[in-house]
């Protein structure tokens, strides 16, 4: 054999690079400058037609996990033709790139694993994290936003490990397509602690840790590794933390917000989204939101996370710190939280009532004497009534009667999802309260008509918010996520809808959420700057937002 034939001609690298691949838009010109001579067929589509094609290939497919599974090998290998598809049918394929297909997607990580995205990093190894995050060839000033897991709570399936990653992978996707986030600019991480599910340590297949999860001391000290790390090596960094179980997510935020630049979605970003909600409802039940009495039903991280922005929101608008705590009652699983309970989450400490306060309320003796929900809302007589239990069912026709008696428009918004494990459906809460409750759930709903009024149910999606939220923090270069910047960002969502008219959604649909990002990372830059954490000062601030948001274009004179 002569050396010339034993040679196999390396590909050009363009073609396996996503970042730069344009597939059959590189003009004629193009493929002769980049050596793709004969690499390619002879015709030139534009970006427009590529995603026409790509769309109709991915509506074809026969299951939402395989339009995932595709549209995840399209972004593989054409970054710029997959987010133009993203960002063309995104209330469409949101469910598909994001929950809850994702969470399928994750289950079968380690079985249907093609190719690697992002950053894995073992508490086995940690000190090779600044070894791996220089891997990626960026430097300082090249990263605006990581998003990390230790995947022990994703979504509402629970701890899958390694497989993890596609939930960092998935919110990178929603940042992008959704606030303009540069794809360029962002890393998505996994931390890798090792698993409690046994069928993942028992699986040959598994890609991750083969050990029970880490914990305790060394969890932390791995854990701020971490945080030293990434903001040492990317400095302007948002460091987005995403589905930690609520022991360690908490305290992570309590104990490193101060000095990272850190933002949990789940904790804050489900409580403003919420906040967002309820700003609205506010807007039609004519009570000031200063005085409203909240009951939550499901005091995890999420609940408490929307227990802290609502009160945050109370303050703001003038109510005593001391008396907004008093006004919230959170009921779990021992039910109404007292502060004579052993084993309360520090969390859940601040809003646990003083047992002289309940005792002589109703304590249901099938239930250990627990103070239930109904008995709660009976006395209690909130004007807010939140979900996120995962209890399918617990808002009962009693419970809804309950609270319409006890306020004229009462805000009830059972936001757990999937739909097998919401609190109660629009439709239930609307007939038992005579149409007068304000909801807002946490899956998507059709609209409801109940006494001749067609009612359109918002859904409190975190996407409404924190796509708006990342982008208006990398623009003012904020050092923290404030309050006030959490704040404002709800109140850019809710001054997005008209809850005026009989039926109207307390919340914007998903389907521009670009426009709606940009006007919600106009108002946190504004907060931002107000509350004194911004170190980029633009002096037109939507000029400054609309500039930033990377769209999905061919640029240097090729297709668009």
């Amino acid at each position: 054999m002569t050396e010339s034939h034993a040679r196999t001609p390396a590909t050009p690298g363009v073609l396996v690079d996503p970042l730069r691949n344009r597939g059959v838009a590189f003009t004629a010109r193009e493929r002769e400058a980049l050596g793709l001579t004969g690499r390619l067929p002879s015709g030139v589509l534009t970006l427009t037609q590529q995603a026409r094609r790509a769309y109709r290939q991915m509506r074809a497919q026969g299951s939402d996990l395989a339009k995932n599974v595709y549209l995840e090998q399209l972004h593989d290998r054409n970054e710029t033709l997959y987010f133009k598809v993203l960002g063309d049918h995104l209330a469409e394929l949101l469910p598909i790139v994001y929950d809850p297909t994702v969470g399928e997607a994750i289950e079968k990580y380690s079985h249907e694993y093609r190719r690697p995205r992002g950053i894995f990093l073992s508490v086995d190894r940690p000190d090779d994290m600044e070894k791996a995050f220089a891997t990626l060839q960026l430097g300082p000033e090249d990263v605006d936003l990581i998003v990390c897991t230790d995947a022990e709570e994703i979504l509402g399936i629970g701890d899958w490990g390694v497989g993890g990653i596609q939930i960092s992978v998935g919110k990178l996707a929603v940042y992008t397509a959704a606030a303009g986030v540069d794809p360029r600019r962002v890393v998505a991480v996994s931390l890798d602690v090792g698993t409690d599910r046994t069928s993942l340590l028992e699986d040959p297949l598994y890609l991750g840790n083969r050990h029970p999860r880490v914990r305790g001391a060394r969890y932390d000290a791995f854990i701020e590794t971490y945080l030293e790390t990434a903001s040492s090596a990317f400095p302007d960094a948002l460091l987005h933390f995403e589905d930690f179980g609520p022991g360690n997510a908490r305290r992570i935020l309590d104990r490193h917000g101060g000095r990272y630049r850190i933002f949990n979605d789940d904790i804050q970003g489900t409580g403003a989204v919420t906040l967002a909600a309820a700003l609205s409802a506010v807007k039609v039940s004519g009570l000031r939101l200063r005085d409203q009495k909240l009951v939550i039903f499901g005091a995890g991280t999420a609940g408490v996370g929307i227990a802290d922005q609502l009160r945050d929101a109370m303050i703001r608008d003038g109510q005593d710190p001391e008396r907004a705590v008093a006004q919230v009652w959170l009921i779990d699983r021992q039910g109404l939280l007292t502060r004579d309970m052993t084993g309360l989450r520090d969390f859940q400490q601040p809003y646990a009532r003083d047992p002289g306060e309940v005792a002589d309320w109703a304590r249901d003796a099938r239930d250990d004497g627990a103070i239930s929900l109904l008995e709660t809302v009976r006395r209690v007589r909130p004007t807010i009534l939140l979900g996120t239990s995962t209890v399918h069912g617990a808002f009962t026709r009693e419970v809804v009667e309950a609270m319409a008696e006890g306020t004229e428009r009462p805000v009830i918004f059972p936001i757990s999802n999937p739909t097998s494990r919401i609190e109660a459906m629009p439709a239930d809460v609307l007939a038992w309260s005579g149409g007068k409750a304000l909801v807002a759930t946490g899956i998507p709903v059709p609209p409801v008509t109940c006494g001749g009024v067609t009612h359109q149910i918002g859904q409190a999606n975190n996407a409404l918010l924190y796509p708006g939220l990342g982008l208006g923090t990398i623009v003012s270069g904020a050092s923290q996520v404030t309050a006030g910047m959490l704040l404002a960002a709800a109140g850019a969502v809710a001054d997005q809808v008209d809850p005026s008219e009989p039926g109207a959604s307390l919340l914007p649909p998903v389907d521009d959420l670009r426009e709606s990002s940009a006007l919600t990372a106009i108002a946190v830059v504004r907060a931002a700057l107000e509350d004194g954490v911004a170190t980029s000062k633009p002096t037109d601030i939507e000029e400054a937002v609309r500039e930033a948001m990377w769209q999905p274009v061919y640029t240097d004179g090729t297709a668009s």
